[in-house]
């Protein structure tokens, strides 16, 4: 088989592209006929170029967890890392990674709030404060080193985890050659790069604080930037199958990549299984008083609510093959179960209304529309969740992590003594859900009986049973 050798660059120097493509590209390069370079970029003026640099671009990764019953932990070091940059000190270093003939792919892991419009952003700001600023720029310069060359374009796939993002990056960088009047070549250049949609899946708790010394043992040197993940790995790329003779990631055995037209129901599948599933238990686990997503896994109450939530209610609520699901499912309990894993649900609480919206309440609507009932444990997650914010009143320790105006309208709302009143208001708040959630009589009903049930009792468990014998 024909080598392939091929350059790629990376915004973001973080743990989750380190452990997730980093390791992918190491994978190929230990196993396949590909042999890829990585030039990592620092997207922030803060970042970890500088430690990086110190271990010139090595480091190890651990890989820890269950499989099929089976306990996993493997290291393995990367040095697939070729150039290290700041754009912020190195700007001119920056651009010139632009003019590789090599130069294949570049990828991305921003965090959410990465692929966004930046107004302030200026063409001649050394760099630009966005990353789609920043990648115009590098893009222009190698249509003007190239002349325009179609055959200079770029394999562009990000990794935030935001939908279509692919596509919200190219609308972005149009965006900016307009406000930044680029010439019209330059815009049907950027046309022709491909720009994908992805969803990626994988845990990365990062460097490990705990046991330490564990993990240091028998390293050949002094490594400051371990990186620790589950064995899960999962990446969808939508496209078409050509990119596969570029990036023969079909070839792995040990990861899971697929390129395919339409990954819609991937996404799905991950938003409302895995994530959703971290939604709706932070509440009630937090009011339970379990501290970790394992701990969760290990007390009956909530093991068998989450259970029973995943298979009883969000897969019915997703049209899709049923059998797949369900092997998808119990994929995401046995990573919710990682010994090896502290993932800490006061962490994961952050923003959980704006998460909820996205996450639960679809399959809790999609459950409804189908079958024509209330599912009885989202909606107790629902109440689970409006008492949770209702912190002067629920008196729990743990800091609500939103907006400081959604923390405000919740204590707004729970300033009202009767729980009536505080489901009324929050439900009918379309700014929170996006359309009046009050018009739906049967929600409005459960939700009450569910929070009251849960202001009435001292523990949470206790109160699901009173929930359950009501609407039995």
């Amino acid at each position: 088989m024909k080598a392939i050798s091929t350059d790629s660059i990376q915004f973001g120097e973080g743990n989750f592209l380190r452990a997730f493509v980093d390791y992918c590209i190491q994978s190929l390069n230990e196993k396949t006929s590909f042999f890829g370079r990585v030039d990592v970029i620092q997207p922030l003026p803060n970042g970890m170029i500088k430690e990086l640099k110190n271990q010139k671009g090595k480091y190890h990764l651990f890989i820890e967890g269950v499989i099929a019953g089976r306990n996993i932990r493997e290291k393995q070091q990367i040095n697939c890392i070729n150039q290290m940059v700041n754009p912020y000190k190195e700007f001119d270093n920056y651009l010139k990674l632009a003019e590789n003939e090599n130069l294949n792919f570049v990828f991305s892991n921003t965090t959410e709030a990465g692929i966004a419009l930046e107004p302030s952003d200026i063409f001649e700001a050394r760099p630009p404060k966005s990353f789609p600023g920043k990648l115009t720029r590098l893009l222009y310069h190698r249509f003007q080193k190239f002349d325009g060359d179609p055959l200079k374009v770029l394999h562009i796939i990000p990794c935030e985890l935001i939908d279509k993002n692919g596509n919200k990056l190219k609308e972005i960088i149009l965006e900016l050659c307009d406000i930044w009047e680029l010439e019209e070549d330059f815009k049907s250049w950027i046309q022709k790069n491909y720009f994908y949609n992805t969803i990626v899946d994988r845990i990365v708790p990062g460097f490990p604080k705990k046991d330490l010394e564990f993990y240091k043992k028998d390293l050949p040197f002094n490594d400051k930037l371990i990186v620790t993940c589950e064995p899960f790995f999962f990446w969808v790329i939508e496209g078409s199958k050509d990119l596969l003779r570029i990036f023969p990631v079909d070839q792995l055995e040990n990861i899971s990549v697929k390129v395919l037209p339409d990954i819609g129901i991937y996404r799905t599948r991950k938003v409302r299984i895995l994530n959703g599933s971290h939604t709706t238990i932070v509440p009630i686990g937090l009011l339970h008083g379990t501290l970790t997503v394992s701990e969760t896994l290990k007390d009956d109450f909530i093991k068998n609510f989450l259970s029973n939530t995943i298979f009883e209610e969000i897969i019915p609520s997703i049209a899709f093959d049923k059998e797949e699901l369900e092997e998808y499912a119990r994929s995401v309990l046995e990573r919710f179960s990682n010994p090896f894993i502290i993932h800490r649900m006061e962490s994961i609480s952050l923003n959980s209304i704006s998460k909820f919206k996205v996450r639960v309440l679809p399959s809790l609507l999609s459950y409804y529309n189908k079958l024509g009932k209330i599912p009885k444990n989202l909606t107790f997650a629902f109440a689970s969740l409006i008492y949770f914010y209702g912190k002067e009143v629920s008196k729990h320790p743990y800091p609500i992590k939103d907006d400081p105006q959604k923390i405000s309208l919740f204590r707004e709302i729970w300033k009202e003594n009767k729980i009536e009143k505080v489901v009324e208001k929050t439900l009918t708040n379309s700014v929170l859900w996006d359309q009046n959630l009050a018009e739906i009589d049967p929600l409005k009903d459960a939700l009450n009986q569910a929070l009251n049930a849960i202001a009435s009792n001292n523990k949470i468990s206790e109160a699901y049973s009173v929930y359950q014998r009501l609407l039995s």
